[in-house]
């Protein structure tokens, strides 16, 4: 009892047990946000079907190990787009970090550069872009870019990141339109993201960042408007959101570098299929001819090696990472991020992978329940 006591008097805010794994982040970030931010990160559209399958279609996927093989030696390494990262485990573009953690995305490229992974800088993020990379000037970074309605403004802030050391660009292509998520409406949270918006922008009058706004995504770009992308800046474009062969093809088509398989968390059109229900169709479509990604739902090392399994060069974590944040800011965030590399460090030694290229589809099936 004695113990308990003084470790409360003490720090009040660090929980006694420590955190173990990405859910008790989750439980901590739940308890401490406020009810409209926590709304905000864990909020699905309509109703949440996709958020909770990304999930739960993991847990449909059973491990087939191999044993006696000689695992004293495992590595995790990879690389994405010739970049060597630590481990598959990369981190998703989500927006306004300062509203779990003061630093915000300064704290976020810290753990990331610490960590030896991609860091993908949302178009929303909270901090001025030369801030992120200045406090952490040896990270690999993309950045994700939503398409807006004003080509000008599109042509600066991809030769703005392209000249701050950006190594690729993720274009978000599943939001022609924002999807119906419940919460936010019932919180009125739009406002409350325009007055952030509106108070980021005064205190940066330094550094005045005219895109930084909650501007309309263009809804007209299409496939035919990527040659334009392609035609002002060399950076490698990479297509987040796909989930089908159809789609797929077509960015085969038009020489994108790369696919992130992914539903937004679940965030935009209800009831599609779980990422990881999708991975499979895209990578076959693609036959090799270039790199394929995916997030939502990634929660243990388990999932990372499924995941690789089924043809994903690499994965990316969203809403684990914002819970990190609001942990123990780039602290936290590097807890989790070590917490699920040392657990898919793990899984490929219990399933006799010593390297990522030996993970391959003969360790899982699907279960028919």
């Amino acid at each position: 009892e004695g113990d308990k006591i003084e470790s409360e008097s003490e720090s009040p805010e660090i929980p006694e047990m420590p955190l173990v794994c990405l859910t008790d982040f989750q439980a901590y970030a739940q308890k401490h946000l406020s009810k409209s931010t926590w709304d905000y990160i864990e909020g699905g559209a309509d109703e949440c079907f996709t958020r909770d399958d990304n999930i739960t279609a993991f847990k449909r996927i059973r491990l087939r190990p191999r044993y006696l093989k000689d695992v004293q030696e495992v590595d995790t390494r990879t690389t994405v787009q010739g970049e060597e990262i630590t481990a598959p485990i990369c981190i998703s573009p989500t927006g306004f970090h300062c509203l779990v953690w003061p630093d915000g995305e300064m704290s976020t490229a810290r753990a990331a550069q610490a960590a030896g992974i991609c860091y993908i800088t949302s178009t929303y993020a909270s901090c001025a872009l030369e801030d992120i990379v200045a406090t952490a000037p040896r990270g690999l970074r993309w950045f994700q870019l939503y398409m807006q309605s004003d080509k000008q403004l599109n042509k600066q802030l991809v030769q703005k990141v392209e000249s701050l050391g950006f190594k690729a660009l993720v274009i978000t292509v599943d939001v022609p339109k924002l999807g119906n998520r419940r919460q936010d409406i019932q919180n009125q949270l739009d406002l409350k993201m325009n007055l952030l918006l509106k108070d980021l922008r005064s205190t940066k009058e330094r550094n005045p960042m005219p895109y930084f706004q909650m501007f309309p995504i263009d809804a007209s770009f299409c496939w035919n408007d990527l040659s334009w992308l392609q035609s002002i800046t060399r950076l490698p474009i990479i297509l987040k959101g796909i989930l089908t062969k159809e789609d797929a093809e077509l960015a085969v088509k038009h020489n994108v570098h790369g696919i992130i398989v992914s539903n937004h968390g679940g965030r935009q059109l209800d009831d599609v299929l779980a990422s990881i229900d999708a991975l499979a169709e895209v990578v076959a479509a693609v036959k090799g001819k270039m790199e394929v990604y995916l997030d939502g739902g990634i929660r243990t090392g388990n999932d990372v090696l499924k995941a690789l399994a089924l043809g994903a060069k690499c994965v990316f974590l969203g809403r684990p990472i914002l819970w990190g944040l609001a942990y123990k800011g780039e602290y936290g965030v590097e807890e989790v991020l070590n917490i699920i590399k040392n657990e898919f460090h793990t899984s490929m030694a219990l399933t006799g992978c010593r390297s990522v290229a030996e993970i391959n589809q003969d360790l899982i099936q699907f279960s028919r329940l």
